[in-house]
């Protein structure tokens, strides 16, 4: 009856299991998801205090940008997976425990070696086995080729984690670049929003008047036409700047970290044009050491060989060592605890039809990794060059539209000055406010190309700031950290690689 029992719950188990379906989240669970994740990641970062420097902002970004979160986990991730795989270089050490039944005794007969086919069932049968014993033992077992692939795979976790490392720096280049962009569209934003409405505002007055005028005949209809004309192409450049200046908050805001809407205050940095002061060639040297895509593929070319060590061990003859220790209730045993050991060698005759095949395999694979290294450092290099002509080209645009604007803010003075004196019409007014708005737009987007190109600049080179952990540092170290780096510019010193790669290298 027990063991029926026994049946039975084994039987219901196994239908239980055959009845899983999928079962989708209901929407007050996803709601629950949505909301604890929204808590999660306000209470992540710390409120702004004050008003928001570019530096604090590419440290928030740093710090609290989700994206790059995931970034600094994967490469977590790839840590714990080394630590795991040191352990299968460890011979296996197997705990076993056993326990068997049967509802009666295995009995049998016996027969002469000479005759085996006279079975004499005249006498007693024997008994051998115990019909309810039980089993415990340990073994040790060392495979030769399962420690020397876990070893090279161990390698190639090692590998793959420097390679998340190399991930995790190019996303903050990208991070970097663009919050360097995006602050800078955002202190437009925060500069021009005000002036950008009262124009629209102004426009939209002078252009109902003008509507009423001529439909009061006062002006002649193509005199009224051609002053409505230029008061609507005027209002339409200023709505599409509205809607350019719209989404650099909400821009800025999600690179930091922070929900839509947040409040902050931004503060405009002095428009800084630094010349860089270093030879092409030290620039190529650092990028070809330095570039994170580059590095990446140095690995992967490591692995790669390791690949092909791999395919090599997989070839030889499998030498297993194995030792245990054993004992057993059944009662009939002479010895029921012993140890034994054995040594076994063991070899897959198929492997020498797949050998050749194997190699090249491995091979191609080595030489194309290889490949894709030598292509990357061409592009490397042509990115070193494009960046610097990137970035000259930049600081000559903002300096050029700096020019602009200054002449047309003093021009709109000047029609100011003549529209208090009734010596120019509000069109006019209006047409010299818009134009001095968009000059002044342009060179918040010169400046805005000018931070990018910087950020290119310095990718392509694999610069950034040294500051360890992001965690264990605090946001106002982390925002010094930044500024200094920031101050920094591109010079011999800056560009220099660091001692201790020099070292390595």
């Amino acid at each position: 009856m027990k063991h029926l029992r026994l049946t039975m719950i084994a039987a219901s188990i196994a239908l239980a299991g055959c009845s899983v379906s999928p079962q989708q989240l209901s929407m007050q669970e996803m709601r629950d998801i949505n909301s604890a994740d929204r808590a999660a990641s306000v209470e992540l970062a710390e409120p702004v205090v004050g008003v928001l420097t570019i530096e604090e902002a590419i440290a928030r970004a740093l710090k609290y940008n989700l994206d790059q979160r995931v970034k600094m986990l994967e490469q977590s991730l790839k840590s714990g997976e080394l630590e795991a795989g040191k352990y299968d270089m460890l011979p296996k050490l197997l705990a076993n425990a056993g326990y068997d039944w049967r509802d009666s005794f295995s009995h049998r007969y016996t027969a002469p070696f000479a005759t085996p086919g006279a079975v004499d069932k005249t006498g007693m049968p024997d008994v051998s086995v115990d019909p309810e014993h039980g089993t415990w033992d340990l073994q040790l077992s060392w495979n030769i080729l399962d420690f020397g692939a876990s070893y090279y795979t161990a390698k190639q976790n090692a590998d793959k984690l420097l390679i998340a490392n190399e991930k995790r720096r190019r996303a903050m280049h990208t991070l970097v670049q663009n919050v360097r962009k995006a602050y800078w569209r955002a202190v437009a934003a925060e500069s021009l929003s005000t002036r950008v409405a009262d124009t629209i505002k102004d426009a939209e007055r002078a252009l109902a008047q003008s509507e009423q005028l001529a439909s009061e005949r006062v002006s002649s209809p193509d005199e009224s036409l051609r002053y409505q004309r230029n008061l609507l192409e005027n209002l339409r450049l200023m709505e599409s700047v509205q809607r350019e200046l719209a989404s650099a908050r909400i821009e800025l805001s999600q690179l930091m970290g922070m929900l839509p809407g947040t409040k902050f205050e931004l503060v405009e940095p002095k428009a800084e044009l630094a010349t860089i002061n270093a030879s092409v060639e030290e620039m190529e040297a650092r990028a070809l050491i330095q570039n994170a895509d580059l590095r990446e593929q140095f690995f992967n070319a490591r692995i790669a060989v390791e690949d092909t060590r791999k395919a090599i061990l997989k070839l030889l003859p499998g030498i297993s060592f194995d030792y245990g220790t054993y004992y057993d209730t059944d009662r009939y045993l002479v010895n029921d605890n012993w140890r034994a050991a054995g040594v076994s060698v063991s070899y897959n005759l198929f492997n020498l039809l797949s050998a050749n095949s194997r190699m090249e395999a491995a091979d191609k694979n080595e030489a194309l990794a290889n490949a894709r290294r030598m292509a990357l450092q061409m592009s490397v290099l042509t990115q070193v060059h494009l960046s610097i002509h990137n970035y000259n080209d930049a600081m000559r645009q903002f300096q050029r539209a700096d020019q602009i604007f200054n002449v047309d803010k003093q021009l709109e003075e000047i029609v100011r000055g003549r529209f208090a004196g009734n010596m120019a019409s509000e069109q006019t007014k209006i047409s010299a406010n818009v134009t001095t708005i968009l000059s002044e737009l342009r060179r918040y987007q010169a400046m805005s190309k000018f931070q990018e190109a910087t950020g290119q600049l310095q990718a392509s080179m694999g610069m950034e700031p040294a500051i360890g952990s992001i965690d264990e540092i605090t946001l106002g170290d982390l925002t010094e950290q930044v500024g200094a780096w920031m101050q920094g510019g591109f010079t011999a010193e800056t560009v220099a690689l660091p001692e201790e790669t020099k070292e390595g290298a």
